[in-house]
């Protein structure tokens, strides 16, 4: 028998409380009920997983056993035994205190019917018994998804993409957004990276039946740099240096968001060498006095001519060379 990971399928943590299982549970519903979704049999396996799962962890005596449960399960997986070879008869029967629950409009069972278990899978049978209602009862009605509509709803949220350059990034920028014939100042916070989201408590889809408003969010997407490649919150870039300097040592510039600054190029360095400038990358985000690493990458150029007075030095330092 597989084992069913009832905070996987709702997308809630272990800790979860009853109201954040309760939204997720009705945010779910409401999208794959089967009214929403006639003749799909993926939808419907997948609104009956939702059910069952909301069976269990919105009941306290439920969640209690299949906790102990879930822990038996993972140290016994942990341990390298076999899921085939579990002792699920310790945890059959039905569920402890032998009460009966009847719930409001989460109730969605009877939507499938048939069997013992109401639709429920093996595993939920096998451990708690006959079903939602712990065997018989007053029958179940169809929930139709029109009623999740008088329900107060949370609006949806919204998310909007907002460009910057890295410079802006690094710096930190603001934006002006116009919305409902309003403006919002959007500040986007030094050390922002593809993906950074800035949220506007409120300003999304408004709610429902008096419900509130769901969120904006904006998301950042960072252009790309012509001088900089930027890995987390390090930078690299490139400086040219001629053959004489890396031969006989010198100084180079090296561009950085901070300014220019001269970089010590030791005799006889090798090109492809990386210096590593600390501190000169990225502010780290939401902590903006620490900083990346600038890591430049020596890219010496040789002369596309000679003349015939450097090419006969070249040669005698060929010769002094072997």
């Amino acid at each position: 028998m597989e084992y069913q990971d009832y905070y996987k399928v709702l997308g809630v943590s272990k800790g979860a409380t009853d109201k954040e299982i309760k939204h997720a549970y009705r945010k779910l519903a409401r999208e794959f009920h089967p009214d929403v979704n006639p003749d799909n049999k993926q939808a419907e396996e997948r609104f009956k997983a939702i059910n069952e799962a909301y069976e269990v962890l919105s009941d306290s005596s439920k969640r209690q056993k299949y906790d102990q449960l879930g822990s038996d399960w993972f140290r016994w997986q942990q341990s390298g035994g076999n899921p085939n070879d579990f002792d699920w008869t310790q945890w059959a029967g039905r569920q402890p205190g032998g009460g009966q629950r009847y719930t409001t409009f989460e109730d969605l069972t009877d939507l499938f019917g048939g069997g013992q278990s109401g639709g429920f899978s093996d595993f939920f049978g096998q451990i708690f018994g006959g079903g939602p209602a712990g065997g018989g009862g007053r029958p179940r009605r169809r929930v139709r998804v029109d009623e999740f509509d008088r329900i107060p709803q949370r609006g949806r949220d919204r998310t909007q993409e907002i460009e910057v350059s890295l410079q802006e990034a690094y710096q930190g920028t603001t934006r002006l957004l116009s919305k409902d014939g309003r403006q919002l100042r959007v500040k986007i916070p030094p050390g922002a990276r593809t993906g950074t989201k800035v949220r506007f408590s409120g300003e999304g889809n408004p709610g429902r039946m008096g419900g509130q408003a769901g969120d904006l969010y904006l998301q950042v997407k960072v252009r790309d740099d012509p001088r900089f490649e930027r890995q987390g919150d390090d930078l690299h870039c490139s400086v040219e240096v001629d053959m004489y300097t890396a031969l006989l040592g010198g100084k180079a510039a090296v561009s950085t968001f901070g300014g220019k600054l001269m970089l010590t190029i030791k005799p006889g360095t090798q090109n492809g060498r990386v210096f590593r400038l600390r501190d000169k990358g990225m502010p780290k985000l939401r902590q903006e006095d620490q900083h990346g690493d600038l890591y430049v990458k020596v890219d010496v150029r040789l002369p596309e001519q000679l003349t015939p007075r450097q090419r006969e030095l070249l040669q005698e330092m060929r010769q002094e060379g072997k």
